[in-house]
């Protein structure tokens, strides 16, 4: 049975009240730190989307880096998946792994907690009162932070925490008061809890005193992903006078090494006041021994400022690669945030010699040079994340899309679906690690191993018995009376079929391409052209009744649906329009249905889960089922209709506040649909190598493309009013298709728009310039 976060919110975690939580609008978000006038990366905020459901944290991390050092407010309910929410007013300590937006916490590896005073090896409560454990209070106007680097100020021991990282490392500066003694917890039992009363499930961990200034040790845990290892290596900047080590608080006389479930250690510092004192930890998932040459390899010494300066430089870099003019200050610390948040995910998982624990558990070796990565929100990424990076980053393509066929290949689960630190999670629905393969070979990309995964693909579509897909080869579609989620997975099964197809095309397999393209049409089995509504339908053929379009399921025993309706799955079909619109009637009705679903009443069932968020009539743009929809006016020749509701979503839909984003992160998909359609585009069909044209928000957009080439788009009298293509021009000559090809816009070129207060009567309507579907490639 597949785990979605849905699941998660009916166990305790969701459910649980937030003791202890402040109200959100108690607190501004911190302003990010000064950096030069020409440096994008100071309209970052990484306090946006750490209040509501955003689930993202504001701690130091580099692009796709190892370690996400951030502080940990709490670590026991929904909305601290991240381990940080804005409406808690005290800190646990600084944790080294997290998770970006995610709708299931898990992480929270290595916690550090600097203290004074009595040692106390429990956090206490978030409403406990000072001193009752090593968690302290904190206010926002102490707290800053900023691509690399985050700070904030303990009130209950007066002490200034700093943070920064490298990309398999994380450096801590802690200023204890003047002469203050102080000492440094090791909380390594410290991770996501289901709920207060349990604690984080770790089965077996190991600490290891190696000298007066370094500690190792690792655990393995089993919260979401099961039986993940996790090794760390600590060394401060001078010498402790004493570690104490703990098991199940309780401690071990003149040890130097323990192992148990329940580990802690605590670094004692008499002299903690003199000087500010570091702490440097490098990670892996391999060994400690790894996390230690990894820790060398990174932080040879303690200088704070070099390293910070390297996290920023690196940040630099990368968002620099797009540079916008125009638009508000507040729609640029909007675009470079989100921009900021596609790129903190997948994170990387080998160390420095090409060591890396594959899914099957065993250590492996890479070729120098070359890296491996984990944490795949695939479900949500394969929409706009993936297409993004293939623009913007496309020289780690490569090594990402290779990461999953390497997955696919060594995992006893077979192709990725959630992997997280070398644990198939199996979190969402379909296997969507094939929509990024198929992406990356169709745009191009070479020296992936496209042939070695493909059997595993080919086994997964045509003879894996997962998760329903016996039902949906022999049926058409999923039964609703066998299987759960019935409805979304026969539709995300025929757009993973579209996907594996294009795959087989690329090894020759030219029979199971032609098979498994016709089978992608089984979106058809699960539309009733009465209702005009994908529905569920039971194994003996007949509509599952009762059926109501903004319930989740026709019963009580499961859901039909994976986190939407079916005012949402009816428009998820993402690579067969001319297929699909016929069945409304046409392209006015299809053009009406769409009508319908953003006008209608936004009222949802009492067992709506939290994702469905960011309505706009039964639309929900807080959840990703929905993240294409406003592109499909295009293919039903109504173009203005997705330029005014693309740029009514950019200006609604996302905040420069805590609270700005309308649902979950999700590892930079929520995101990178705001950067895509921002700069003026969005791919509909990731597969197709395509884009669909929407409205850009800025007036010039300058993107690196890679190799020395450049795309420039312009939007001429461009405004808040002003969203509407008047026409358009490619390279200096005029152009009227709604859809652009990437390998067009990889090549670099300049895009111009002419923007208006009302749409231009004829553009985007012939069907000769509508975006082109169902085609093997786009002429």
């Amino acid at each position: 049975m597949s785990l979605t976060r849905r699941d998660f919110l009916r166990g305790t975690v969701g459910t649980a009240l937030l003791a202890g939580r402040l109200p959100a609008q108690a607190f501004a978000a911190a302003s990010p730190t000064t950096a030069p006038d020409d440096a994008v990366r100071r309209y970052v905020d990484p306090f946006i989307g750490t209040g509501s459901h955003g689930h993202t944290y504001p701690g130091a991390t580099t692009p796709f880096g190892m370690v996400q050092l951030s502080p940990d407010t709490y670590n026991a309910d929904w909305d601290v998946c991240s381990g940080y929410h804005t409406g808690y007013g005290s800190i646990m300590g600084f944790s080294h792994t997290h998770l970006s937006g995610t709708g299931i916490g898990d992480m929270m590896d290595v916690l550090l907690m600097p203290a004074t005073g009595d040692v106390r090896l429990v956090p206490g409560a978030p409403d406990a009162p000072p001193g009752s454990g090593y968690r302290s209070r904190f206010d926002k106007a102490d707290e800053t932070a900023s691509p690399g680097f985050y700070r904030v100020r303990l009130k209950d021991d007066g002490i200034d925490a700093e943070l920064t990282a490298t990309a398999r490392t994380g450096l801590h500066r802690y200023t204890f008061a003047h002469d203050a003694s102080g000492h440094v917890v090791l909380d390594l039992c410290h991770g996501m809890q289901d709920n207060p009363q349990t604690p984080t499930r770790v089965s077996d961990a190991t600490l290891r005193v190696v000298d007066t200034r370094t500690v190792t040790g690792g655990r393995r845990v089993h919260q979401w992903a099961k039986g993940r290892h996790i090794y760390f290596a600590l060394r401060t900047s001078r010498p402790f006078a004493k570690a104490a080590l703990y098991a199940d608080d309780a401690n071990v006389p003149d040890a130097h090494e323990v192992a148990g479930a329940h580990l802690k250690a605590v670094l004692h510092f008499p002299d903690a006041g003199h000087a500010p004192l570091l702490v440097k930890v490098g990670l892996s998932n391999v060994s400690a021994d790894a996390a230690l040459r990894n820790l060398d390899a990174e932080q040879p010494g303690f200088d704070f400022e070099r390293v910070r300066g390297a996290a920023e430089a690196a940040w630099e870099q990368e968002l620099s690669r797009i540079r916008v003019q125009g638009g508000s200050e507040r729609d640029k610390r909007i675009f470079y945030t989100a921009l900021y948040h596609s790129m903190v995910a997948p994170t990387l998982a080998s160390d420095v010699d090409g060591g890396y624990r594959g899914m099957d558990g065993q250590v492996h070796r890479l070729p120098r040079g070359t890296s491996t990565y984990t944490t795949y929100s695939l479900w949500d990424t394969y929409r706009a994340v993936h297409p993004l990076l293939t623009l913007v980053q496309p020289r780690r393509v490569p090594a990402l899309v290779n990461s999953l066929a390497r997955m696919a290949v060594e995992s006893p689960d077979g192709p990725p679906v959630w992997p997280l630190q070398s644990v198939e999670t199996g979190c969402m629905i379909g296997y969507h690690s094939a929509v990024v393969l198929a992406e990356a070979q169709a745009k191009g990309f070479t020296g992936i191993d496209y042939a070695k995964a493909w059997p595993v693909y080919r086994k997964r579509a045509m003879t894996d018995d997962y998760r329903g897909l016996p039902d949906y080869r022999r049926l058409g579609f999923v039964p609703a009376d066998k299987e759960w989620e019935a409805a979304s997975k026969t539709l995300e099964y025929a757009y993973d079929d579209w996907a594996v197809a294009h795959l087989a095309r690329g090894v020759g397999a030219d029979d199971d391409y032609r098979h498994l393209v016709a089978r992608s049409r089984n979106y058809r089995n699960v539309f009733n052209r009465d209702s005009d509504f994908v529905q569920p339908r039971l194994a003996d053929g007949r509509w599952a009744t009762p059926f109501d379009p903004r319930a989740l399921g026709h019963g009580k025993a499961w859901h039909d649906f994976t986190e939407c309706n079916a005012w949402q799955a009816t428009f998820l079909n993402q690579h067969d329009l001319y297929g699909y619109i016929p069945l409304f009637g046409g392209d006015d009705a299809f053009a009406a249905k769409l009508d319908g679903l953003f006008n209608a009443n936004s009222e949802l069932p009492p067992d709506a889960p939290p994702d469905i968020a960011g309505m706009v009539g039964q639309y929900a743009h807080g959840n990703e089922p929905s993240h294409h929809v406003a592109y499909l006016y295009a293919y039903a020749g109504q173009h203005h209709k997705t330029q005014a509701r693309v740029r009514s979503l950019l200006a609604s839909m996302y905040q420069d506040t805590p609270e700005g984003l309308i649902g979950n992160e999700d590892c930079g998909q929520m995101s990178a649909w705001y950067v895509m359609s921002a700069l003026g585009f969005y791919a509909v069909d990731p597969v197709s190598a395509n884009y669909v044209i929407g409205s850009p928000l800025f007036e010039r957009v300058r993107i690196d493309v890679g190799q020395g080439r450049t795309l420039i788009v312009e939007a001429l009298d461009n405004g808040p009013d002003h969203v509407y293509i008047q026409s358009v021009t490619w390279n200096g000559a005029p152009y009227t298709r709604t859809w652009l090809r990437h390998a067009d816009l990889s090549a670099g070129g300049h895009l111009v728009f002419r923007m208006g207060p009302r749409p231009a009567p004829d553009y985007g309507t012939a069907r000769a310039d509508r975006p082109p579907s169902f085609v093997p490639e786009a002429g």
